[in-house]
Order: C-alpha cells, then structure tokens, then sequence
C-alpha cells in the first residue's frame, strides 16, 4: 500500500496533520519510535491519577480558533496553574507578582515594588543575556532567589551564557494575581492528554516503536519529520543543544497529599532537582494514594538522552539554520514541531504552526 503522507512523530504536531490530512480524504501513516502516542504530552493513568511522564503540560492559549479546534475533541477543565517556589525552605509565590514582591521586600504597592526593582537594576542597560533581563525585571533579590539557582540548573549554563529571550517568557505581574498565564483559555483535558491524541489519530493508522532513520517503510510521497532536525542530516554540521531531563515517579500509598498543589520549584543549589510534580492536583483527583514526580536536570546526550528544549542562544541558532539550508532543498520532506524547527514552542503555537502548514498543503483557507 502506498501513503500520501507518512508522519514521523505521534506528538502534537504529527497527530494535528494527521488528523486534518486524514479528515481531508489522504492515506495517512504515522509511526514513532517509542511505544506510546502522545510524544512529551502522554499522559499514563495509575491508582485514578493521570501521570504526566514527561513533564506537566498546561494547555493555555490567548487563540479563540485554536481554543475551539482542540476543544472538538475533548472538554478541559479549569485548572489554573499558580506554582510555588521553594528557596531554602522559604516559600514564594509564582509568578512574579505583588505577594512575591511583598514576600521579598515587604512592600505593598506596585509603586513600591517598581521603585526598588529600579534601585537593584539602573546599572543595567539594554539587556544582553538571561542575567542582565532578569535583574532588569525584578531586581537583584528576586533574580537571586528566585531565577538564578533554577535557571542554571535547569539549563546546565551560566545565566550569563544564556539568552535574554528565555527569560523574556516568565510572565511579571504588579497585582495581586498568581495565574502564571494571561491567557484567558486554560486547563488540562479531562481524562489526560492520551485520551485528546486517541481522538486525534482514530481514524489514521499509526505504527509504533518505529524508527524512520533505520527501518524499511512503505512506499509513500510525503513526509513530514517531527524529530531533530539535526539527528535526521547524521549530525553533519555539529549537535544543536537542548535541555532535558530525568523524571523519577514514585507513588506513595500512605498518603492522599505530598505537597498540597501541583507544582514547586526548588530555586536554589541546596537540591539537585529544579521541581516536584504532585499530578492529582492537576485534575482535583480525590484519591486515597498520591504520585510525584521529580525533575532532575541532565547532560543532553543525543540517542541516549530525549531533546526537550531547543537552546536557541546565537551558535545553536546559526548551527540550526545550515541544517534548514539543506532542509529546504528537500521536496518531500517537510520539518515541523519544537525539534524539526528548534524553536521553543507551546502547545498552542506547535497546533497553528502544524494547522497553518496543512491548511495550506491541501488548500484549505
């Protein structure tokens, strides 16, 4: 049997061109390597708990289009993320905002809080990495306490080393607001992210535990390649970075509550992780047991190690745009998602990027 498409990747961005491709009448195949769908989404569900195995995923997104078109498939709930950080036993709230300012000074106005992270940051300029930014956002104090120990660990360099854009994400408030987002669509699927992608790919046959790089394929005309773009050329320029991590779970049985809310980040050196995951909270599970997962930060090691974060700083950037040279002499293959493109997406720019591409492949406006 020959394939329109075959898709390498049962993530996010292969499972969303697989379901319009599929839905717009192509023989559609996607294969992944591993033994699951779902990519860095999957969810595993154990004791009533759905488990985010690699990683807490928060599906938010300010796009009332792409809100309704993930919104087809399955019903979110309300979760709002407001995540807590944990400096040597000291507890501030996250994200920046008035009761962190408050926590870290004493002030109780945004006038105040502006007016003494302008007294810890004039020596500053325009901004030239992650350090320099950060301090030009919330002053010294909160850079140390809150930004510096955490960065380096989760990223494995300097703050000084890294790029400015990074931290440009981390949303500051001078409210009294801890929603991590401003985004006004926000929450997680109810039942778990698998249940979305058996939605997504029920009507499209999906092979797994299938290696594009070294296995015999069917014949088919076009691919579309959600992997590392670097890994698909044989690495022939070099390996681009990215962050990544160990995830160990653990169940316990003698509890109904470890930490009280989904996530805490350990902001300082004291631990080797960066955050502790308790999954319940992000479903409000009302179970007698309890998993959590921690995150320990570790060297990326390609095909031993699973690429999560492109480093996008400006060698790795450089690096990347001699492997899309050659990419775009490639007429059919087409690179996509957060390791085809190295660029740091969430979950609702990988689902317009994938739409945008597809739309346009088949013609639809």
């Amino acid at each position: 049997m020959k394939y329109d498409y075959l898709i390498v990747g049962a993530g996010l961005y292969g499972a969303t061109c697989a379901y319009e491709l599929t839905n717009a009448g192509k023989k559609v195949l996607v294969i992944d390597g591993r033994n699951h769908i779902g990519g860095n989404c999957y969810t595993e569900k154990k004791d009533g708990i759905n488990i985010h195995v690699y990683g807490p995923h928060i599906f938010h997104t300010s796009n009332e289009t792409i809100w309704k078109w993930i919104n087809q498939f399955i019903e979110f709930n309300d979760f709002i993320l407001s995540p807590i950080a944990n400096y040597n036993g000291e507890y501030f709230p996250l994200p920046f905002n008035m009761w962190t300012f408050n926590k870290l000074w004493g002030v109780n106005t945004a006038e105040q809080a502006k007016e003494k992270i302008a007294s810890q940051s004039n020596h500053i300029g325009e901004p030239i990495n992650l350090e320099e930014q950060a301090i030009k956002m919330v002053g010294v104090d909160g850079y140390e306490k809150l930004i510096k120990c955490y960065t380096e660990k989760q990223w494995r360099k300097a703050c000084h080393e890294l790029p400015k854009e990074i931290i440009k994400r981390l949303m500051i408030r001078f409210t009294y607001n801890n929603n991590y987002f401003d985004d006004p669509y926000q929450g997680i699927p109810k039942g778990g992210y698998t249940k979305l992608f058996e939605k997504l790919l029920k009507h499209t046959e999906v092979r797994l535990g299938v290696d594009y790089l070294k296995d015999e394929l069917p014949e088919h005309d076009k691919v579309i390649y959600t992997g590392p773009i670097d890994k698909f050329f044989g690495y022939r320029y070099g390996i681009l970075e990215y962050k990544t991590t160990r995830f160990e779970h653990a169940h316990f049985t003698d509890r109904a509550d470890y930490q009280g809310t989904a996530i805490i980040n350990y902001t300082s050196n004291a631990v080797p992780y960066t955050r502790i995951v308790e999954h319940k909270h992000f479903e409000f599970a009302n179970t007698p047991t309890t998993w959590v997962t921690t995150e320990y930060p570790i060297p990326y090691k390609p095909n031993e190690t699973e690429p999560y974060y492109p480093v996008n700083d400006l060698s790795n950037n450089r690096l990347y745009n001699k492997y899309k040279a050659d990419a775009d002499q490639l007429n059919y293959i087409h690179f996509g998602g957060r390791l085809g493109e190295y660029k740091y997406y969430d979950m609702h720019h990988v689902i317009e990027s994938a739409l945008k591409y597809i739309h346009k492949e088949i013609g639809k406006v």
